[in-house]
């Protein structure tokens, strides 16, 4: 039972970090250009909506956080030798 609780945390982690990563990031990019405005061919102007902007910035700053802890996390231990910087008290 130790394996399938093992692999089943594992694809729960693959599918947040794999599909839901990227699909936050969609999210942000969608909302960002419906925020921005445009022109349309016959003339017709969408004004910016600022709110949707700032939502897709706030998606992007997320999806960045994200990578950057993730990249933190990976090189944990590297970092604490080099430098003695415990970034994750919690984690053994």
């Amino acid at each position: 039972m130790v394996y399938a609780e093992s692999i089943f945390k594992v694809l729960v982690v693959g599918l947040i970090l794999g599909a839901g990563l990227p699909a936050v990031f969609a999210a942000g990019l969608v909302a960002f250009s419906n925020g921005a405005g445009n022109v349309e061919a016959d003339g017709t102007v969408h004004a910016a909506n600022p709110l949707l902007k700032f939502l897709g910035l706030a998606l992007f700053t997320l999806v960045g956080a994200v990578i950057l802890v993730a990249l933190l996390w990976i090189t944990r231990s590297t970092i604490e030798h080099h430098f003695g910087i415990n970034l994750f008290p919690f984690a053994k």
